[in-house]
């Protein structure tokens, strides 16, 4: 029974899981709709309830939003209405740390969470999964006259929260894994480990297909 009970339960919490995350998000860009008038929300035009619809709404405005941005009248109107919250002295640091988080981390080509390390943290002999946040590190960089780099060492189960330590480059290991495949680790507290060695094996394979196809 308990074998059966847990086969159970790992099929359908997942599922139960993702569908509560899924209606919440879903439920929470729907709040969007209000912002057309009484007379255009699809729950007044339509007569009917269709759920998803402000996700769309969002979708569109994120796009037309950086289509006008993208251009120099667009750009114009956000330097304007940056100097405008400038001015304002709790919102200013806000928006301006949230900006240069989002900026580090979206940018395609910025090295910001994109490789997982090993870190000897918090003791020695003891191993932490880290994420590379950034290799320019300025006065840091000058002071130490050595090349540091800033790590951000994840909790878990909530990776949201964590420490930023600046080590020698030296003293970090890089991994193979993904960005992808650390957060599982770390979310699952340690129970999800990817298959390092499938992947060893299929690398292999791939390799040793490349001089048949030349």
């Amino acid at each position: 029974m308990r074998k059966y009970l847990i086969a159970g339960l790992l099929v359908w919490m997942p599922l139960g899981i993702t569908f509560l995350v899924i209606r919440a998000i879903v439920g929470f860009l729907d709040q969007t709709l209000l912002l057309l008038p009484d007379a255009y929300q699809p729950d007044n035009f339509l007569g009917i309830h269709i759920p998803g619809l402000g996700v769309l709404l969002a979708v569109v405005l994120v796009l037309a939003t950086g289509m006008i941005v993208a251009n120099l009248l667009g750009r114009r109107l956000v330097n304007a209405w940056e100097s405008l919250l400038s001015r304002i002295p709790l919102v200013r640091t806000l928006y301006a740390g949230i900006k240069q988080i989002l900026e580090a981390v979206l940018a395609t080509d910025g090295q910001s969470f994109r490789r997982v390390l090993l870190v000897e943290y918090p003791r020695k002999g003891a191993w932490s999964l880290a994420f590379m946040t950034s290799d320019q590190l300025g006065e840091v960089q000058e002071k130490t006259r050595s090349e540091v780099i800033s790590v951000f060492i994840p909790t878990t189960p909530n990776p949201t929260s964590g420490f930023v330590l600046m080590l020698p480059k030296e003293d970090v290991i890089e991994l193979e894994m993904s960005v992808e495949q650390g957060l599982k680790m770390i979310i699952s507290m340690g129970v999800v480990v990817p298959d390092w060695e499938k992947e060893q094996l299929l690398k292999q394979q791939a390799q040793q297909k490349k001089p048949e196809q030349a």
